[in-house]
């Protein structure tokens, strides 16, 4: 455990490094930080620190560097978060306020995300898997198909086209829409799958037969996690950063097949705390060692889905967890409000 002046010591090398990314001397935290002492004992401070593992020197005669363990530390004794400014905050709400279905509302929340942080951003879909169907509904498209539009409480929509063998009347697809809806609205996937066997019991045999054919439309639509995937923006970001990674190919790979990040997230929602932060190798994900991600989970009163922001271990960490957090806040109230 550290004592008060070697905290200090170690947020001032960390807060100088993520602000130049040049490793951190003695003689330039006594020039901008108050720390009140003198350069004699920061210097030993700073050996102490670098015995810990806490920060590193990565040439001879050069600064001190946080190591992983350092930023750890750091992350885990903040007390405050830093506030958004109000330019950020109405960023935010002009981005997301107003009427946006569930993709156009996520394809504006992460570009706030990747603008405001500056990193790379990414916001998971929401997960049928912890949702519940809201609705269904049947469009008549006439010549005997039906369109099948599966609503979930997250704003998540699924659609499927069914061919009857023949057309039905309107009385019987407002028929067949209430007998769907009894038996899946409001129910998580794995019930509703449920709720659906026999839905063509009692019913004559044209009728039967397309109610057999929804319901395996319904089914189909609510597969859990059959399409789980990623919206990503900022990526051009990563340049910003190129000294900070040895090579950051495999972090474009990762956020292109998703799989990884998906992985990732799904392992960070067990973390404790309403933000969730990996640093380096925590991230135990090959070739992302000198990688960090900041995370949060959101939805309308449980969790539905992630979103977070990636970029390299010398990250503005207070900032980032701001507005990881605030974004959350918002798209929780969006869906909320659905």
């Amino acid at each position: 455990m550290l004592d008060q002046r070697r905290m200090d010591v170690l947020k001032a090398i960390v807060q100088d490094y993520v602000a130049t990314g040049e490793p951190v001397g003695s003689r330039g935290l006594v020039e901008r930080h108050n720390l009140g002492v003198s350069p004699a004992t920061i210097r030993n401070d700073m050996a102490a620190l670098e015995e810990a593992g806490l920060i590193a020197q990565p040439h001879t005669s050069a600064g001190r560097v946080p190591t992983d363990q350092g930023y750890r530390v750091y992350v885990d004794q903040l007390s405050t978060v830093k506030p958004l400014s109000p330019a950020e905050r109405r960023a935010i709400r002009t981005l997301l306020d107003g009427p946006l279905d569930l993709d156009q509302t996520v394809e504006r929340a992460v570009k706030a995300l990747a603008h405001l942080t500056r990193q790379v951003a990414v916001i998971q879909y929401p997960s049928l898997s912890a949702s519940a169907i809201r609705q269904v509904e049947l469009v008549d498209l006439a010549t005997g198909r039906l369109l099948v539009v599966v609503v979930a409480d997250s704003g998540r929509v699924e659609q499927r086209l069914v061919q009857l063998a023949g057309p039905l009347g309107p009385d019987d697809v407002a028929a067949l829409r209430a007998k769907l809806n009894d038996a899946v609205a409001g129910q998580p996937p794995a019930q509703a799958e449920m709720g659906l066997d026999g839905l063509n019991a009692g019913l004559e045999p044209a009728v039967g037969l397309a109610a057999a054919a929804l319901a395996q439309a319904v089914r189909d639509a609510i597969q859990p996690d059959r399409r789980e995937r990623l919206v990503a923006a900022g990526t051009k970001n990563l340049a910003r950063f190129a000294q900070d990674f040895r090579s950051f190919m495999p972090v474009l790979e990762a956020i292109e097949e998703q799989v990884v990040l998906l992985k990732l997230l799904g392992e960070m929602s067990a973390d404790a705390g309403d933000v969730a932060i990996r640093i380096g190798r925590e991230t135990a994900q090959a070739g992302m060692e000198e990688t960090s991600m900041v995370a949060a989970a959101y939805g309308a009163g449980r969790a539905v889905a992630h979103l977070g922001v990636l970029g390299p271990t010398r990250m503005d960490y207070p900032g980032s967890i701001a507005v990881v957090r605030a974004i959350a806040f918002y798209l929780s109230r969006i869906l909320g409000g659905r």
